[in-house]
């Protein structure tokens, strides 16, 4: 079970500032339950954990069942929500160097999350020598990045495998009736997954979108839903005691109070993307209509080296959500060196993760004696039931927050403005108008 702990919030806010949070929070939680609030129709990953379509899920499995006894390497082609979950679970279950440490297990590279030639051809040099298939994920199937990608791999297996042998290596995951992937995918007889039409992308790590890379990584899927389940039917129950209500007005509160930079911390490299998956889960979700508190993540130690100076003393804006695992996957123990060189004898026979834990102490109350509230988020190990219950509790709570914050927190309409922009600026149809004001805008 996870465990919150709040202490080193509570002496900068005011007494009794969780009985002023309790109003609002009983009325985001019935938004958030049963559909009351704006954003009603996205609400299916409420109650996914429980009600998951379990003959997909099984599709699911043998797919990647699959990929893994065909392929070395399976490029999952995707951007936002359509990528940052899966690699979000697969590095923090195993390592954020999981492609050189998996053994003979199938390799998983992420492409068309960005615009980068050198980062794409990267990806094709590290596949065109081995089997590989693709798993492109996509909605509409006509978003720039991974509609390019998809061109790019596709025309490579077919190459490879010719057309009949690429239809067997392209595993789409789409629009269960509509869409331009969709259509593609029917027409060609690819193996089809479901996006569906009630769970946004950056709450969709539990749907085939993120489970299928996950599976084909050698993960366990079974456990990552086992433990979301749990925390469903925990965070299910309203009341103070509900530590998603907490987390909520622990944050709610610290921007009231002038708070504007919420700092995500680990102390595992192999959390990094989950850190990234989070920045899009609160940053999509919360920041519109002037309001929102700025997700931001930072890795400990490393970071103290470099971001450490602005936390410990620069301007007061930010608080720090600490995500600690209580076991490591591994142990090391420091040994002893006669000549005692670097001053570090007293650290002989001493585990790592003691002195990392240690370390997470020093730094917490330097932090907080610094002015930086900090709140300490513990989770049992970083296996994939756990896992899943840190995936959930972070959605239940984003979505509380935001109802608490006043915004729809299952809409994005600001995302619309910089693909209208590249659409006119790249000359797409019907943008004609918008290209020439554009232009004279960049000539000026």
């Amino acid at each position: 079970m996870l465990h919150l702990d709040l202490s080193n919030v509570t002496p900068f806010l005011p007494t009794g500032w969780r009985t002023g949070e309790e109003k609002g929070l009983e009325k985001a939680h019935d938004h958030v339950l049963n559909g009351t609030g704006a954003g009603s129709d996205f609400l299916g990953w409420v109650r996914l954990p429980a009600d998951y379509d379990k003959e997909e899920f099984a599709r699911i499995q043998k797919a990647a069942q699959k990929i893994r006894s065909d392929s070395k390497a399976l490029v999952v082609i995707g951007i936002g929500g359509s990528y940052l979950g899966a690699r979000a679970v697969i590095e923090t279950l195993t390592s954020n160097n999981f492609n050189l440490t998996r053994g003979e297990g199938t390799a998983i590279y992420f492409a068309g999350n960005g615009l980068s030639a050198d980062g794409l051809n990267e990806v094709i040099d590290l596949v065109k020598d081995v089997d590989f298939s693709v798993n492109v994920i996509s909605k509409s199937g006509t978003t720039t990045e991974p509609a390019i990608a998809f061109r790019i791999f596709k025309a490579l297996l077919e190459e490879k495998y010719g057309k009949d042998g690429a239809r067997e290596r392209i595993y789409a995951t789409t629009d269960a009736k509509r869409g331009a992937l969709k259509g593609l995918a029917d027409k060609e007889g690819y193996q089809e997954f479901v996006v569906p039409d009630n769970v946004g992308g950056r709450y969709s790590v539990l749907t085939a979108v993120g489970l299928l890379p996950i599976a084909a990584a050698g993960l366990d899927i079974e456990a990552l839903m086992a433990g979301a389940r749990e925390e469903m039917e925990l965070l299910s129950k309203p009341g103070m005691d509900n530590p998603a209500w907490q987390y909520a007005a622990a944050r709610h509160a610290l921007y009231e109070s002038g708070k504007r930079v919420e700092i995500l911390a680990g102390y595992e490299p192999a959390f990094r993307f989950f850190a990234e998956w989070w920045k899009q889960l609160y940053g999509e979700s919360e920041g519109k209509d002037g309001k929102g508190l700025f997700p931001a993540s930072v890795e400990f130690t490393a970071d103290l080296h470099s971001m450490g100076q602005f936390i410990q003393q620069g301007e007061r804006l930010m608080f720090e959500t600490v995500v600690r695992f209580d076991t490591a996957h591994t142990q090391l123990t420091i040994p002893d060196d006669p000549e005692n060189v670097d001053g570090l004898n007293f650290l002989s026979g001493k585990s790592m993760a003691f002195v990392a834990e240690r370390a997470l102490q020093g730094v917490t109350l330097a932090h907080v004696d610094g002015g930086v509230p900090n709140i300490l988020l513990t989770v049992p190990a970083r296996d994939a039931r756990s896992l899943g219950a840190l995936i959930y509790f972070f959605e239940f709570a984003c979505g509380v927050s935001g109802y608490l914050l006043g915004v729809n927190p299952f809409d994005q309409p600001g995302v619309e403005a910089y693909k209208n922009n590249m659409y006119a600026l790249l000359g797409k149809p019907g943008y004609e108008k918008q290209k020439a004001e554009l232009e004279k805008r960049l000539e000026s």
